[in-house]
């Protein structure tokens, strides 16, 4: 354990309660926005044959899992009881996104399907990569300061989503313009592999966070 987090001061009880009130705030707005991705990559990609947009759908709904396992850990008044839980679904959840990414990708670069071009895909993309990102930091920076392993394993998935977004933007836009369509499976296949360490850890429970003090042993 670093000096830095044996240092780290313990919140006082009412800023532990503003944090669990921020952080289901935080996962109801992840909620809320990867259901409306989801409904709009999939409908989006079966228009125009993007496998790639139909799998960033399918992130989306991995994405509703992993919050949703924070959002009902800390349902309860004491969350720290359900830590364990709710990490394992964050960890399964990295591990199915890893798979379908990994089988999407290998599709992908044997030629199963060609995708067309698709303005939807490449907005919602953009909006995703500007998005996520400020949901995920705020997520992770409360959930250290609270000490919660579950929700900055949460926030990682969300960062996760950023990258895919990324992956996504860049794979339509070179389909569009030059015609690679071999650039989205190899980038995503790098997701995959980043997805598995992400969800080995979160599975472990090494996920960084803060230590609050008073959780700490005195000398």
């Amino acid at each position: 354990m670093s000096a830095l987090n044996q240092t780290s001061p313990a919140p006082s009880p009412a800023r532990r309660t503003l944090l669990r009130q921020r952080i289901r705030l935080l996962v109801a707005a992840t909620i809320a926005y990867n259901v409306i991705e989801a409904v709009v990559a999939i409908a989006a990609g079966t228009i125009a044959s993007s496998v790639a947009l139909i799998g960033f759908g399918l992130d989306s709904i991995v994405e509703v899992a992993s919050a949703t396992a924070v959002a009902w850990q800390f349902s309860a008044a004491d969350h720290e009881t359900r830590e364990k839980s709710a990490l394992r679904v964050i960890a399964l959840s990295f591990f199915a996104l890893a798979a379908y990414v990994t089988f999407d990708s290998v599709r992908a670069l044997l030629g199963v399907g060609e995708a067309e071009h698709s303005t939807p895909g490449l907005i919602l993309a953009t909006l995703s990569l500007v998005i996520m990102p400020f949901l995920s930091y705020a997520q992770r920076r409360a959930g250290r300061e609270l000490g919660s392993a579950a929700a900055v394993a949460d926030s990682k998935q969300t960062l996760l989503c950023t990258y895919l977004s990324a992956v996504l933007l860049v794979g339509l836009a070179l389909n569009s313009l030059f015609g690679w369509s071999w650039a989205d499976p190899i980038a995503a296949l790098v997701i995959a592999a980043v997805a598995v360490k992400e969800g080995r850890e979160a599975w472990r429970g090494d996920a960084c966070c803060a230590v609050p003090a008073a959780a700490l042993p005195t000398a």
